[in-house]
């Protein structure tokens, strides 16, 4: 087993908390405000590497502007012995991802309450020129009330001054990526809102919504498969939220629901 670090700068390493792409989650304590904080830590092999480095820097820059209640917030970053780390707040409770894991598919009515939060943040990042092109269940974190907040924007890239940007290096999790993020085309705000759709149909089904046997299998599905019905999987749900998802992740991104407002709204409605 991996011995974990001590400490990295003032931070003392309690726990593992996950691996990603390009980054090891740590449970650690801050003695100077004794308070327990996530601390992410690039790989040291990663550190002379620039597209890695630089997609570490931007999410500290990027997250650290965003103060929102639905967005997992940034205290501190740094480097230290050739690591590169980021301190968040540290959320006790369990990912989305953990949580369909364990307990199945939730009831329409009880995620409500996860769908405006996530909304409301990507809003407000969008109006701040902020796309997060990762949204997925393990993206979406709670606390001790159970509430839901939306983090790693490690691969959010900010709006150039024309509103769009290209996917030249196309990043994000082929399961939930929308048909033009998939393809390389340039995205928008929307893109995050095809994967709220996506990531409402795996709540209520606890499966994907397509699946293939490889990352490229999986893109061209989002591009040119038909969007499947949730009622097929649960056909005690009301048709209107299966109208909503439909609407949320239709291919032509003019079709979907141009806000999170719209869409949580949709879904509440639809609940009634």
């Amino acid at each position: 087993m991996e011995q974990l670090p001590v400490k990295i700068d003032r931070y003392e390493i309690r726990s593992e908390l996950g691996r990603g792409g390009m980054a090891t989650v740590y449970r650690a304590y801050d003695p100077n405000f004794d308070r327990e904080v996530a601390l992410k830590i690039l790989p040291p092999g990663y550190l002379h590497d620039p597209t890695f480095r630089e997609r570490f820097t931007r999410e500290a820059r990027t997250v650290a502007k965003l103060e929102h209640n639905a967005i997992v917030p940034v205290y501190d970053t740094g480097e230290e012995n050739n690591q590169l780390f980021l301190v968040m707040r540290y959320m006790p409770g369990e990912s989305l991802a953990d949580t369909i894991f364990h307990n199945g598919p939730y009831d329409a009515e009880a995620i409500l309450p996860i769908i405006q939060r996530v909304c409301a943040a990507l809003d407000y990042a969008h109006r701040h020129k902020v796309i997060h092109r990762d949204i997925k269940p393990g993206n979406v974190l709670f606390d001790q009330q159970g509430e839901a907040y939306l983090t790693d924007f490690g691969i959010a890239k900010l709006v150039d001054g024309t509103g769009s940007l290209t996917g030249r290096d196309i990043m994000g999790t082929p399961a939930y990526m929308a048909p033009e993020q998939a393809s390389g085309d340039p995205i928008d705000g929307r893109s995050d809102i095809y994967s709220v759709g996506v990531l409402i149909y795996i709540m209520l089904t606890g499966t994907r919504p397509y699946e293939a046997t490889t990352p490229m299998g999986l893109a061209v599905k989002h591009i040119t498969a038909p969007i499947p019905d949730v009622r097929a999987a649960r056909p005690d749900l009301p048709a209107g939220i299966g109208e909503v998802i439909q609407k949320a992740m239709a291919k032509d991104p003019d079709q979907r629901f141009q806000t999170g407002e719209e869409l949580a709204e949709a879904y509440a409605t639809a609940l009634n």
